[in-house]
């Protein structure tokens, strides 16, 4: 079996393989080919790859009609799905609720399309949860980018000269990143508050040291895989005067809350951003889906009439991308070896098995997720 891993579009640093997990994989007796440059940018060189057992460099076009397997981070360009080979497995995230017509490309060249944002959240597939893995790191990255740009300190200093205060930090949105990121904004100092919809984190924001922000919004929850629910607009309206306060007093918010397939949600109204400090910085992790905050523009830093710094973030976790791609490679990893027969030594794709039902989208020609298979 050939698995093949291509280097990715832009100014995407993040892998899909590292040296660690290609030395795993070969071990297993699995053929490994890396385009030239593929870890450059998250310092995995070359030479490491080929140190672990990888074939190094060749045409891009010649190893994706020969890969039996290819591991991505970003979903693969139009023109390159047509290269594959029919029975190709390609493993990457693909962002598939706005990808309708990549989907329906990847059914007729025949690729078998594994999306890692559709991995289910059990716990059997926890160590393949990369939705997870980049969203720790991403607020990690938030605050540690908030830090970067405020003007201010993040603890509190007793000096000759006085005392400073420590920096007031709002999370919104306590899942996976919003933990992180305040767990990361207490490590530096600051008095930290978050919020959530669902009361049943409360505990794990204590537990971090942080103080939890009650609004009652009526009924409230979370889905079966974790998420919290839509609001109704009702709903939404009394959360934005509750935090309005908290976000007036704050040095720093930052907003995490993503519903799956659909747009975020506006949390941070342009009144709330203007009853805030100048200087006061927002960070919002959410941007790329549409964003949680009036007038954040994905990718840049729009600075407001009053001073306030909104910072309009997109794949954070790629500024870390060593550790990000670690991570994410071993995701990868732990996918593969569920599927991998030592005894016959292939990745065999067992279609009955819970963890493949849910995140397969296109075999055999077909689209064959019921998410998408309808309108494919």
């Amino acid at each position: 079996m050939r698995l093949v891993a291509l280097t990715e579009p832009g100014d995407e640093a993040r892998v899909a393989l590292t040296p660690v997990v290609a030395a795993k994989l070969a071990g297993l007796g699995v053929e490994v080919a890396v385009e030239a440059g593929l870890g450059a940018a998250a310092d995995y060189p070359d030479a490491a790859y080929a140190e672990a057992g990888a074939a190094v460099g060749g045409d891009r076009g010649e190893l994706l009609a020969g890969a039996d397997m290819v591991w991505r981070v970003r979903k693969p360009p139009p023109e390159e799905v047509r290269r594959m080979k029919r029975g190709t497995v390609h493993v990457s995230f693909f962002d598939p609720f706005r990808e309708r017509e990549m989907l329906a490309a990847l059914a007729e060249a025949g690729v078998s399309a594994v999306s890692m944002e559709m991995m289910p959240r059990t716990t059997l597939a926890q160590k393949m949860d990369s939705l997870s893995s980049q969203a720790s790191l991403a607020g990690y990255a938030a605050v540690i980018q908030a830090a970067a740009c405020s003007r201010g300190i993040f603890p509190m200093m007793m000096t000759p000269a006085g005392t400073l205060s420590p920096a007031r930090v709002f999370v919104i949105g306590v899942g996976v990143a919003g933990l992180q990121a305040i767990a990361t904004a207490k490590r530096l100092g600051a008095r930290v508050e978050a919020f959530d919809t669902r009361p049943v984190v409360e505990e794990q924001v204590r537990s971090l040291g942080a103080k939890f922000v009650k609004i009652d919004i009526g009924e409230t929850g979370q889905t079966a895989e974790g998420y919290a629910r839509e609001l109704t607009p009702e709903q939404i309206e009394r959360q934005r005067e509750g935090m309005a306060k908290v976000c007036a007093q704050s040095n720093v918010v930052i907003t995490t809350a993503k519903l799956f397939g659909r747009p975020a949600p506006v949390l941070v109204t342009a009144a709330m951003i203007a009853r805030m400090k100048p200087g006061s910085i927002v960070v919002d992790l959410a941007a790329g889906a549409g964003g949680n905050v009036e007038g954040v523009e994905p990718g840049k830093t729009v600075v407001t009439d009053n001073g306030v710094r909104i910072i309009g973030a997109v794949a954070l976790e790629a500024t870390v991308a060593r550790d990000s791609s670690a991570m994410y490679a071993a995701n990868l990893y732990a996918f593969f070896e569920h599927f991998w027969d030592a005894g016959e030594g292939r990745f065999a794709l067992r279609r009955d098995d819970e963890i493949l039902s849910g995140c397969l989208l296109t075999h055999g020609g077909e689209v064959v997720h019921p998410e998408f298979r309808e309108e494919s």
